[in-house]
C-alpha cells in the first residue's frame, strides 16, 4: 500500500531567519536562501507544497560579485511600452535599489509557478543592518565566507 507523504499543519510551523550579506558572494548567497525558502534542508520537504522558512536579508548593499560583473552584468526591465526597455549595470542598480539585486538573483532560483510566487513573498530584503521584524524573533544564519 503507498501512501503519498503529506506533513500535518503542525510540522509546517515557519521559523524566521537572518542572514547578513556583507562579503558574501551573490550566487552563493542566493543558492543558500532560495533553499531555505523551499524547505529543501528541512525532512519534511514536499516539492509540492510550502515547506519553506522566511527568511531576511540584511547589508544587501555589501553583496560581492567576482571578475567584471560590477560594470558588465546588466539588469533588464521592461515597461510593457514600444521602447520601455531600461538597462543598468549591477553598480548602478546597487547604488539606486541594491535589495533589487538579492530579490532578482533569488527570485530565478525558485520555481516558475504559483508556488515559486507564494514562496517568494516570503523574502524579505534590506540594504542596510536594520529590519523592521524583531517581534518574529529571528535566528542568525553565518554562512561561510567565500
Amino acid at each position: 500500500m503507498n501512501t503519498t507523504y503529506v506533513p500535518s499543519a503542525a510540522a509546517l510551523q515557519p521559523k524566521w531567519y537572518v542572514i547578513d550579506a556583507k562579503g558574501q558572494r551573490l550566487g552563493r548567497l542566493a543558492s543558500k536562501v532560495a533553499r531555505i525558502l523551499r524547505g529543501k534542508d528541512k525532512p519534511i520537504y514536499t516539492p509540492y507544497l510550502d515547506t519553506g522558512d522566511y527568511v531576511i536579508v540584511v547589508n544587501a548593499k555589501d553583496v560581492e560579485v567576482t571578475g567584471k560583473k560590477r560594470t558588465q552584468k546588466l539588469y533588464r526591465r521592461h515597461s510593457g511600452r514600444p521602447g520601455g526597455m531600461k538597462v543598468e549595470t549591477f553598480a548602478q542598480l546597487n547604488a539606486r535599489l541594491p535589495e533589487r539585486i538579492i530579490e532578482e538573483a533569488v527570485k530565478g532560483m525558485l520555481p516558475k509557478n504559483r508556488l515559486g510566487r507564494a514562496l517568494f513573498t516570503k523574502l524579505r530584503v534590506y540594504a542596510g543592518p536594520d529590519h523592521p521584524h524583531h517581534a518574529q524573533q529571528p535566528q542568525e544564519i553565518r554562512l561561510e565566507e567565500a
